[in-house]
């Protein structure tokens, strides 16, 4: 290139950077700037035309992403007030200045000389890198716009984080207020029962210190405050340990306060014992001072002591302690009370046996009462039997875990004079063979009070249902009794071995697909009919006849 070229290049490019300046001066309105300390935009401060020293590019995120010519190839992000070099070259103008005074005047890209005085704004590529769409930098919000809207939608958007000022924690903008008045750590709250103001990080610490705070008596279970804590186990809970009255002379029982007056009472012998016992050794003392001189009682002649073989001599004064005195009075005292007390519990041991005795005779005559009730009731149902297997829940619990679940029924008569019939309910375990997670359910027969009057064995038609209590959808099965089976004969125990009826009469996943069980109870009908010859219901017909068990 000759030298009138070069200057031709350098008057065209000085023309072309006046008019860019000129431009870049009409396009300071139309843009706007970044909130300073936005995290997602760092690092930022303005969308401005003029470039604060050392700021780099746009750190967003473009939607579609950024084409490679808005990049600033140092910063490697959109450029920020966009400057070119007189070698067609783009920079930020914070990072190419940056740039020329650390590296040195040249330019990054060919390393063609250059200085500050000859870059010009590129006010072209910022008008269209501020018309470019990007989303908003705060996590969770979905909301896009032009790069020269971003700062005013930051400002009221919804997500924006700020550090919490008491606990530092990041919080959306809109939600801290709520935070600090009812998340954060930090917090000042107030005791609901002293006032007392703390932070809300101490409420455990002052729970477990707060004397107006409601505490439970470990003893007794008794809700009080913590200040009567101490005075309540001291003197008033019934259930606190405490020691026996006597333990001064010796008894070493702990027991609950409510029993104290039992131990006493039950122990009384043993306590005059140790009490006698504490007694003469206090005597034997007192006599062993006083035969020294240095006790309280005088012998008037020698030989009074208690190893000389014999009392005081005649004329002998005895000043003993009053303490002394009155431990005897109090033992004298014990005896009479004891001798009292030991009448009293033989009086009260007959009187308790004689009462034992009528509560015995009053509990079988209610026994005999309920079975008799529970006897007509049985005869009223003619044939027809509802019943109620309450807890049901827990037996399929059972029968989940492994365990054998067999129920009986009460039983109930087909008539007045009729049969005694009953029913078993058989949750099978998911081990049983063939027949594993069914409801099996048989018929016995039972001795009853019109057997003499019947004739044997049972004929008839039994109908078994367990009964859909919502919409009405029962499970029924209806089957012949079979004359030649023990289960019909004529029972010799109060209630046969051998019943009759299905193995598999119902799955218990068929229970889920309607409501047969309501309120944790299923519903079992029966329905006998004991007559052989009685026409069958239409729509019904008796399944295939199962083993009896």
């Amino acid at each position: 290139m000759s030298c009138y070229e070069v200057e031709k290049d350098s008057w065209d490019g000085a023309c072309c950077g006046a008019e860019l300046s000129a431009c870049a001066a009409a396009m300071e309105k139309e843009s706007g700037s970044f909130a300073d300390g936005n995290p997602a935009l760092t690092p930022s401060s303005s969308l401005q035309g003029a470039a604060q020293p050392d700021l780099q590019g746009y750190d967003v995120e473009f939607d579609p992403p950024l084409e490679s010519k808005y990049e600033c190839p140092i910063c490697l992000m959109a450029l920020r007030a966009a400057v070119q070099t007189p070698c067609g070259h783009r920079f930020c103008r914070g990072c190419i200045e940056k740039s020329i005074r650390d590296a040195g005047q040249k330019c990054p890209v060919d390393n063609e000389v250059l200085t500050e005085d000859q870059l010009f704004p590129d006010n072209f590529a910022k008008r269209e890198i501020l018309s470019l769409t990007v989303r908003c930098p705060n996590a969770g919000c979905g909301h896009k716009m032009e790069l020269r809207n971003l700062e005013a939608h930051v400002e009221q958007c919804q997500f924006a984080t700020l550090p919490c000022p008491m606990c530092q924690v990041s919080v959306w903008k809109n939600m801290l207020e709520e935070h600090q008045a009812r998340e954060c750590q930090r917090r000042t709250v107030s005791c609901p029962d002293c006032i007392l103001t703390f932070l809300f990080e101490e409420s455990e610490h002052h729970k477990q210190m707060c004397p107006l705070a409601n505490v439970v008596c470990e003893y007794c279970s008794m809700e009080l405050i913590r200040d009567q804590l101490a005075s309540h186990c001291d003197t008033d809970c019934v259930k606190a340990p405490v020691a026996c009255t006597f333990s001064f002379f010796g008894c070493q029982e702990r027991m609950q306060r409510n029993d104290l007056a039992a131990h006493m009472q039950e122990f009384t012998q043993m306590h005059m014992r140790n009490m006698a016992e504490f007694l003469r050794s206090c005597s034997l003392l007192e006599a062993g001072s006083a035969s020294g001189g240095a006790g309280p009682c005088e012998a008037a002649g020698p030989g009074s002591g208690p190893g000389s073989g014999s009392g005081p001599g005649p004329g002998a004064t005895c000043a003993c302690g009053p303490d002394l005195q009155h431990m005897r009075e109090t033992v004298q005292h014990l005896e009479a009370r004891l001798v009292r007390q030991d009448h009293q519990l033989r009086e009260l041991s007959i009187h308790s046996e004689t009462q034992a005795t009528q509560l015995g005779d009053l509990r079988r005559q209610v026994r005999t009462l309920e079975d008799t009730v529970r006897e007509l009731e049985a005869q009223q149902c003619q044939g027809v039997y509802v019943w109620r297997v309450e807890g049901f829940s827990t037996h399929l619990r059972s029968q989940e875990s492994g365990q054998p679940v067999v129920i009986h029924s009460p039983g109930f008569y087909t008539g007045r004079p009729g049969y005694k019939l009953c029913l078993r309910l058989h949750l099978q375990t998911p081990s049983a063979p063939r027949c594993s997670n069914y409801i099996s359910l048989f018929v016995h027969t039972m001795q009853g009070e019109f057997d003499s009057q019947l004739s044997w064995p049972f004929q008839g038609t039994i109908r078994l249902s367990i009964l859909d209590q919502a919409e009405g959808q029962h499970h029924v099965e209806v089957m012949e009794t079979k004359p030649d089976l023990l289960a019909f004969q004529r029972p010799t125990s109060q209630r046969n071995p051998k019943g009759f009826g299905y193995v598999t009469f119902m799955h218990l996943h068929s229970l889920q697909q309607g409501e047969f069980v309501r309120d944790d109870t299923l519903m079992v009908r029966c329905e006998v009919t004991s007559r052989f010859d009685c026409p069958r219901r239409e729509g019904f017909h008796p399944r295939g006849s199962e083993a009896s068990l």
